[in-house]
């Protein structure tokens, strides 16, 4: 099935229910492409980060996991002619402690980007309206993205911006890419916590709760793109695409097997909650009404 396109000049319970004039509204449209196709590059240039984000992420777990792994198995190695230098087994667990620090850090500033990530997606999203400053009885028309007259809803009314969708219909195609990558990053959120809470040390009661900030700030971040429960005082707990029950209580699992890791690292690879055709639809047929290249 073909991408389902929105209707033209589909009027939203947001349209303006004062129009602007004749002479307005024609030098609203240019201001209005001009907003839309630099939000609309945003995105997609957003979307390029996430990637790299993502791939550098996945790069720092897997070797996070591998020197982990390293550690855990130390003590049953093999050290052949090595065996006699003293404490050996023990320099060599300890500087492996201090990679999987390293790798661990490594990942948690690529989370960070990821959130940043969607937190400018969501701003672009909320930034597609072109609001006149000023007032129709000025003699200078200036157009801006934000707007104190309640009356003026910055879709001049639902027309069309360019050939033929309205303001709406481009802001529900970001709705429904953005709510994508909103699912993703808080099941990515739940890995990363699993891969830094790992340990070949014997947890003594500072076990992971999904109540704690990963970084300073990061309640904060995840209000922006609403993945923060003001009722709970926690983030929203992760669930999967087109799934409506929430995953279970979250623990975490400082020693993990070989397989249950390998799980995780699968799992990051995957992006589970993004359909990439999808996404790769909207890119398209938006680059097409706007007629700009959305790489």
């Amino acid at each position: 099935m073909g991408t389902p396109e929105p209707k033209p000049q589909s009027l939203s319970s947001r349209s303006s229910p004062f129009p602007l004039s004749s002479s307005s509204e024609r030098l609203w449209r240019p201001a209005a492409q001009r907003n839309m196709r630099n939000q609309w590059s945003k995105i997609a240039s957003y979307r390029q980060q996430w990637l790299s984000s993502s791939s550098s992420a996945r790069t720092h777990a897997t070797s996070l996991v591998n020197v982990y792994l390293s550690q855990k198995y130390m003590p049953l190695m093999e050290l052949g002619a090595l065996k006699d230098m003293p404490d050996i087994r023990k320099k060599a667990s300890l500087k492996l402690f201090k990679q999987q620090e390293f790798h661990g850090s490594k990942l948690l500033s690529s989370y960070k980007d990821m959130v940043a990530v969607v937190v400018n997606m969501v701003n672009a999203s909320q930034s597609m309206r072109c609001y006149l400053k000023g007032g129709n009885s000025s003699s200078l028309v200036h157009f801006s993205s934000s707007s104190k007259d309640v009356k003026d809803t910055g879709d001049c009314g639902g027309v069309a911006v360019f050939g033929f969708w309205s303001i709406s219909s481009f802001e529900k195609l970001a709705e429904e890419l953005i709510h994508m990558f909103k699912l993703e990053l808080s099941l990515k959120r739940l890995l990363v916590s699993e891969f830094l809470s790992i340990s070949c040390e014997v947890p003594q009661g500072n076990q992971f709760c999904w109540s704690d900030e990963l970084y300073p700030g990061e309640f904060g971040d995840l209000k922006a793109c609403n993945l923060y429960s003001d009722e709970t005082f926690e983030p929203l707990r992760p669930r999967l695409k087109d799934r409506k029950s929430d995953m279970p209580t979250l623990r975490g699992n400082h020693q993990p097997d070989h397989e249950i890791l390998q799980v995780y690292i699968t799992t990051w690879l995957a992006e589970v909650n993004l359909d990439v055709h999808r996404v790769d639809e909207i890119i398209a047929v938006v680059g097409e009404e706007i007629h700009v290249f959305l790489s």
